[in-house]
């Protein structure tokens, strides 16, 4: 069974978000994830989530990959407890969690010692239609 981990070290700041989606991207790709749009969608998930983290969490602390038979488990950690909750979209945002639902075959919460972590399930192959 082959198995792949990776907890990516993420700089605070403005270019957080482009280093968690190019470093992640690159982690997938190396350990045979190659599908443009299996790669585009699990890219556009992992930016929703270190966005929400940055933006409603007190700050993203940790970033980890985790494959596994073809299973690919995506887990952001952040500051505070507050669960996830969908927003009204509007121009400044709101979107991430239909996002995520849309893109993920399961996502939830569980509470740790520094506050969160939120982990989502990615499907196996791209969106139906897609491949």
């Amino acid at each position: 069974m082959s198995v792949h981990t990776a907890r990516l070290k993420v700089p605070h700041g403005s270019g957080a978000t482009t280093a968690a989606r190019t470093a992640a991207r690159s982690a997938l790709r190396l350990w045979g994830f190659t599908n443009t749009d299996w790669l585009n969608d699990a890219t556009l998930v992992i930016t929703e989530l270190v966005t929400n983290a940055i933006r409603h969490g007190g700050g993203l602390l940790a970033l980890d990959l985790r494959a596994v038979r073809g299973q690919v488990t995506v887990s952001v950690t952040d500051r505070t407890r507050v669960r996830p909750h969908r927003r009204r979209a509007d121009l400044t945002g709101g979107r991430g969690l239909s996002i995520i639902d849309a893109l993920s075959r399961a996502w939830g919460v569980r509470p740790n010692h520094a506050g969160k972590c939120v982990w989502v399930l990615l499907p196996t192959s791209a969106r139906p239609g897609l491949a």
